[in-house]
């Protein structure tokens, strides 16, 4: 007979691969050493010419996933320093509004270099995204399908999460809740 004390935890990783034309998700289920897909797939934003609605479909599109799946963490992608610094600004944004969605429902986020995400799924920092579509259609036994390299990016986080454990990484804000508990000291009666 198992007892439920013996079984292994398991815990459900939500990746994010931020985007302002494409955004792509997956979500992975960790049991013991085992993992498996649960889904992944993209947001298309490309139709929206209005920044602020981008935002706004990519909140609510967040706030969807959390709810239906109910993840323990989210791991997200940082964005990268590219030679637009208006594309990087709305890059940061997309992934902030992504982040504060996973916070208003008291979810942790972890944030992961693309680099070291790429070094942690295929042992190469300097991956291409097929090399890295390539090594999860073998860990994670999925289809390959070109069409979703964004959705393949975010299931790369949500492993590369997996494989850290949480460690050497920048450990984002838990909640509000766990910051309040954390700092008492911190709040202002007024």
């Amino acid at each position: 007979m198992v007892y439920p004390s013996a079984l292994p935890p398991n815990k459900l990783i939500l990746g994010i691969d931020p985007g302002t034309q494409v955004m792509g998700y997956g979500l992975i289920e960790v049991t013991g050493s085992k993992v498996q897909v649960v889904q992944y797939g993209v947001i298309h934003l490309k139709s929206y010419s209005n920044h602020a609605i981008k935002l706004k479909k990519i909140f609510d599109r967040m706030i969807q996933l959390i709810d239906e799946y109910l993840p323990d963490e989210l791991a997200i992608e940082s964005p990268f320093f590219g030679v637009n610094v208006q594309s990087m600004l709305k890059l940061g944004r997309a992934q902030g509004v992504a982040i504060a969605a996973a916070l208003s429902r008291d979810i942790p986020y972890v944030e992961y270099a693309p680099k070291k995400v790429k070094q942690s799924v295929t042992g190469n920092g300097n991956a291409s995204k097929e090399q890295v579509a390539s090594m999860l259609v073998q860990i994670l036994k999925i289809q390959p399908d070109p069409k979703m390299f964004d959705a393949t990016d975010a299931l790369s986080v949500a492993l590369c999460h997996h494989y850290q454990k949480g460690n050497n990484a920048k450990q984002g804000a838990k909640s509000w809740k766990a910051f309040l508990t954390d700092n008492p000291g911190r709040v202002s009666g007024k």
